[in-house]
Order: structure tokens, then sequence, then C-alpha cells
């Protein structure tokens, strides 16, 4: 083994935090949600509303990438991003998604899947308009996921942004926007020790019921 290269086989933590039973459960995945998600804001986690989003382009090539969660409903999930990025265009031809919340100094995850749709217009205006100047500078001035030639023209991008709206009201792009992930099936994941971890996951069933089931580690 290279002097330089980590040990990687010998990294290992034990989970032994917690355990999670069917008796912990909230009535649906969005109550249980909340209600994990306000005890990692209360552990300090960093950004515990960051999430992997993962996505298919029509060729089945599958990404994936970290955003925020700026919303949730019992109707789902919801994020903000730019309709023509990679993400945006996987979604056009593939609305299947998986979301990971990875909350990892508690020894938690929580899994996602489901289908995205575009939020309403009315929704990502409201959105657009609680974000920072700069931001919304931003959204105008970046061609998410496109090449660009260099850092000076992205800055130049968001300089001739800051020159077109001067003092006045940053308009919500157009090609920008929110979607909402309403998920078939939500999983929790609780480390344990041995690596015999719990994993319950709610499952939408067709008569709209949630069911509970016990995933193997």
């Amino acid at each position: 083994m290279d002097p330089d290269t980590p040990d990687l086989a010998s990294l290992r933590a034990e989970y032994q935090l917690a355990g999670l039973e069917e008796a912990d459960l909230a009535p649906d995945p969005y109550a249980m949600f909340r209600g994990w998600f306000e005890g990692a804001r209360a552990a300090g986690v960093l950004e515990p509303n960051a999430m992997v989003l993962s996505s298919v382009s029509v060729d089945g090539q599958p990404s994936s990438r970290t955003v925020l969660l700026k919303g949730l409903t019992d109707l789902g999930f919801v994020f903000f991003t730019n309709y023509e990025s990679r993400k945006g265009r996987d979604l056009a031809d593939n609305p299947a998604v998986a979301l990971l919340f990875g909350w990892y100094p508690l020894q938690r995850q929580i899994r996602v899947e489901g289908d995205a749709a575009q939020v309403t217009r009315e929704e990502t205006e409201s959105y657009f308009a609680t974000r920072p100047r700069d931001s919304q500078l931003g959204a105008w001035a970046s061609p998410q996921s496109d090449e660009v030639g260099s850092r000076a023209d992205l800055d130049a991008a968001y300089a001739a942004a800051v020159e077109r709206f001067g003092d006045g009201p940053i308009l919500c792009p157009p090609h920008w926007g929110g979607y909402r992930v309403l998920p078939s099936s939500v999983e929790f994941w609780q480390g344990r020790p041995g690596r015999l971890h719990d994993r319950l996951r709610y499952r939408h069933s067709p008569d709209t019921q949630w069911l509970v089931e016990r995933l193997a580690p």
C-alpha cells in the first residue's frame, strides 16, 4: 500500500447512539421527518436541510448533487433550481428522483423516493422574493451546469446582472423555479451496533395509506 494512501479498510465507527422501533414512528412520514429534523437542528447539525438529490437522464445516466430543502408539506418536499440545469433537464425527461438526508453526527439517514413536479409560478416567485439579493442576481448570472470559459466570465455575467437591475427589485428568471417531490416511500435509518441498523420504511399503498415495513440492514 502507498504510505500516503489512507488505510480506508480500517476506518470504521460503532453506531450505538439510539435505536428505532415501530412504536417510535409518527402516523405518517411527514410528521416523522419533522421530528427528526428538529432533532438535527437542536443537535447543531450543519445545514440540516441539505439533501442529496439523485436524478436519471433520458439515456439512463444517474447523477447526484446537494440541494437545500426549502419547503415541506403533506404534499411533499420542495427545492428550487435552474430549470435549464442538468437536474432540470433530467427531470423534464424522467421525474423519478431520490433524496438523501445524511445526519451523520446523529447516526441517522432519511431516504426518499418519488416523482418531482414543478411548483406553481406563484410559489416560485414568493420564495424567490425571500432570497438574499446576491443569490437573486446569481440566478440570472449563472447558466447552471453549462460550461463557462473562466471564473472571470462568470463574474462578468454577475456584474451585468447588477447593472441590469441597479437598485430596483430583481424579477425571478423565467428559467428558475421550484420542484415538489411527492414521495412513494420514505425510509428512516438509525445506526446500530454490529451494522445491524434499524431501517423502517413508510410506503405509499394504492388506497393512499402509509404502510410501515422493516428492512434488513
